[in-house]
């Protein structure tokens, strides 16, 4: 629209003319919005509110008075607040790049002033207390000027020719290169290490690869050989299971045969056995019954032929009497003494027979005998010469 006129984001526009500003400011302020401004009776123009960058190489004498170039960069830019615009405006607007010169001077002279007071070993090693001295001591001044620093950094601290650093840091330098020394040494000796490890584990790794290979090449050959086995060990467990299956067949038609030959040879042998022993007992009962009876009637015969030749007997006995001389002593008495001695002796010569043959009868025989030759108790004698 004509005569409305914004600022950019980083910029504060400055409205002369009318009405004075803030202060008694001879403009008005605007940031953020716009502003409608009439033309020929209102002047804009724009002060940056951007980062400005100053840098700072200042050569400044120690409190050893020991000359050393200190190179800074400080970060700064125009305060938001208005009154900082105001100052920053009154003082920069006609030419901003001035802000940078100004502040690298004004940085430069409170370097000299607080390196002054300190030691070299100070400022070497406390860079960062000597940025903050700086800035404490260049607040105020910058806040006059409408500027604010973010921050301020020492980029080096050089003595030139005179080798005072570089003597302060020799012991440092001795012990950092001795550190560096060990340190390499105990790199090195654990890149041995390391390096002997991976040879150890490669080497186990190796061993460890060729055992599970020779385990597999093993097992692929105890397979293969299981495999070529599986035939020919089929057939002989059936072989064998055929022979055990025969062996036990055999078995059985042997028992089976020797229950026949009990059945028909050990049986019937023993029947016959039985049969011919029974038989036996019989013959032998029957030959002791015909024994028996045999005896019975040979003693029966023998006992009728003596019988019948007892008179033949007696007749030659008395035979041998007729020459003898009989002499009588008691009469008749004695006569008959002598017929009674004849038979008596026919009757001993039958049981003397009978003994012979083994007959029991001789016994009762020759009590018979013993009786018939006893003396009857007659007084008779006969004498036979």
């Amino acid at each position: 629209m004509f005569g409305y006129r914004v600022p950019a984001p980083d910029q504060a526009m400055l409205i002369s003319g009318g009405r004075r500003g803030q202060g008694g400011a001879p403009f008005r302020v605007v940031t953020g919005h716009g502003k409608f401004v009439l033309p020929v009776f209102r002047k804009v123009r724009f002060l940056t509110l951007a980062m400005c960058e100053a840098e700072v190489s200042e050569t400044c004498v120690t409190r050893q008075g020991i000359a050393l170039t200190v190179r800074a960069v400080i970060a700064f830019k125009v305060g938001n607040d208005t009154e900082s615009v105001v100052n920053a405006g009154q003082r920069f607007l006609s030419d901003q790049d001035q802000m940078s010169v100004l502040t690298g001077r004004i940085f430069a002279g409170h370097l000299r002033s607080i390196i002054g007071s300190m030691t070299v070993e100070e400022i070497v090693t406390e860079r960062q207390k000597l940025a903050t001295e700086v800035l404490e001591t260049s607040k105020t001044e910058m806040a006059k000027i409408g500027l604010i620093v973010d921050s301020l950094q020492i980029q080096s601290i050089d003595d030139g020719e005179t080798g005072y650093i570089e003597a302060m840091s020799a012991p440092h330098k001795a012990a950092i290169q001795r550190q560096a020394q060990i340190a390499q040494a105990q790199a090195t000796q654990a890149s041995a290490e390391a390096e002997q490890e991976a040879v150890r584990n490669q080497a186990e790794y190796s061993r460890q690869t060729a055992v599970v290979q020779a385990e597999y090449a093993a097992e692929v050959d105890r397979a293969k050989a299981r495999s070529a086995q599986a035939g020919p060990l089929a057939q002989a467990h059936a072989q064998q299971e055929v022979l055990a299956a025969r062996t036990e067949l055999a078995e059985r038609a042997a028992l089976l045969r020797q229950q026949e030959l009990v059945a028909e040879v050990v049986k019937p042998a023993e029947a016959e056995a039985e049969r011919i022993r029974l038989l036996a007992l019989a013959e032998a009962e029957r030959m002791k019954i015909q024994a028996e009876a045999a005896a019975s009637h040979d003693r029966v015969a023998l006992d009728r032929m003596l019988i019948d030749q007892l008179p033949q007997i007696v007749k030659e006995a008395s035979a041998g009497l007729a020459n003898a001389n009989v002499n009588v002593l008691n009469g008749t008495d004695g006569l008959g003494e002598i017929a009674a001695g004849l038979v008596g002796q026919g009757l001993t010569i039958l049981d003397s027979v009978r003994r012979n043959l083994g007959t029991p009868e001789a016994d009762h025989s020759a009590d018979r005998n013993g009786t018939t030759g006893k003396d009857n108790g007659h007084s008779g004698r006969v004498e036979i010469e």
